[in-house]
């Protein structure tokens, strides 16, 4: 680690000791406690949306649960931003059905709590989500946000029918 080195010098009584010290070992403990700290820290925070899952119950038998039309609220994320909304079956969707709204200010959280009134059984409303493969990940999120605000707790996210999308094409091209 280090080295005295012994000199004499010429003509004179005193020798001088000259020290040299090796700092290879103290780099390598520094790179090693800035390892170690590197992977022992956290840099960021995961932040994280809790999900209410029910609880499966072996002992229930599956049912069809039919929510009716007036119970329920159907939000379709789009491309561009853009989020259509309706509470029609099969038979009565069509372009004048599917409203169009956005994500600014509260107007989703008010979509649901007007559709909330009027709903027949308050207790079964239910909120669908349905993303197709144009909307972005923010849009969904932006989506359980404006869920939560409005503490509806009881809401889902599924895939786009095939006669929700026949009728999303005609309005978006």
């Amino acid at each position: 680690m280090a080295e005295v080195i012994a000199q004499e010098k010429q003509g004179s009584k005193q020798k001088k000791k000259m020290i040299r010290v090796d700092m290879t070992p103290m780099v390598d403990l520094g790179f090693l406690l800035i390892t170690f700290f590197m992977f022992t820290t956290n840099f960021t925070k995961p932040n994280v949306m809790d999900l209410g899952l029910p609880a499966k119950d072996p002992n229930t038998l599956p049912t069809d649960h039919v929510i009716g039309d007036q119970n329920q609220v159907t939000f379709i994320l789009g491309k561009d931003n853009r989020v259509f909304y309706h509470q029609s079956n099969q038979k009565d969707l069509n372009t004048g059905n599917l409203k169009e709204t956005d994500f600014s200010g509260i107007k989703i959280s008010k979509i649901i709590s007007e559709a909330y009134k009027n709903a027949p059984v308050p207790k079964n409303f239910t909120v669908i989500v349905k993303p197709t493969d144009e909307a972005n990940y923010k849009n969904f999120v932006d989506m359980l946000d404006n869920l939560a605000i409005s503490k509806k707790e009881r809401y889902g996210v599924t895939d786009i029918k095939p006669w929700e999308t026949k009728v999303y094409k005609e309005l978006t091209q």
